[in-house]
């Protein structure tokens, strides 16, 4: 999928494009609406829009990203509703059929107020996006809504069932994939390692989506 992306704008990777597939396996209702958290380039929105989705907003904290998202969007004849800052902010302002999230998720040493950075960089255990979206996803999904997560295997796929189900969700995981390790992962590969995270020498990492279901 060609994508405008400028500079500064997270490049979709694996992730992006397992849940990708695991989107267009699950289908969208039609005419649903969909959000997209912490949408990048807007990958994920385009392939709802492609999948029939009939209400689109995406978040994200960065500018740049949300540009790219709306733009992407624009040249595929579709309208997407742009808001940014955090997904927490929309609770209490409406539902959604679908969610679709590929927050950071990179152990990190702590979590960048601002720079490309953000997009990956997630505390000590991957986990400062994914907890709070765990809690918030039960409020913000319509009745028989679904939300999709895509995570490093790092941060505890078991953590995030627990947190979904905890919060009146039904949760399994519905994809996972060995990939190689990218540019940060490589970069970060010895602190990781010393922390307990992966094994010395490791170069792959397994990716997970989760899907969460509502009743």
């Amino acid at each position: 999928m060609w994508l405008l992306r400028p500079p500064g704008v997270y490049r979709p990777q694996e992730d992006t494009w397992l849940m990708a597939e695991a989107l267009e396996e699950a289908g969208i209702p039609s005419g649903g609406r969909v959000l997209d958290v912490c949408t990048g380039t807007g990958a994920l929105a385009v392939a709802s829009g492609l999948a029939g989705a009939r209400e689109i907003t995406v978040v994200d904290v960065s500018r740049r990203a949300l540009l790219a998202a709306w733009a992407n969007a624009r040249v595929r004849g579709m309208s997407v509703r742009v808001r940014r800052g955090d997904f927490g902010d929309l609770v209490g302002h409406g539902k959604f059929d679908v969610i679709t999230a590929n927050p950071p998720y990179v152990p990190s040493d702590g979590v960048p107020d601002r720079g490309p950075a953000r997009a990956w960089d997630a505390g000590p255990n991957g986990r400062s996006l994914l907890d709070r979206l765990c809690a918030v996803m039960p409020l913000l999904l319509a009745d028989k809504g679904m939300g999709l997560v895509v995570h490093s295997g790092l941060c505890d796929p078991d953590v995030t069932l627990r947190q979904l189900r905890g919060g009146g969700l039904k949760a399994s995981v519905v994809a996972r994939r060995t990939v190689p390790f990218g540019p940060v992962m490589r970069e970060r590969a010895e602190w990781l390692a010393r922390r307990g995270l992966i094994d010395h020498e490791q170069e792959h990492e397994e990716l997970v989506v989760i899907r969460a279901d509502a009743a």
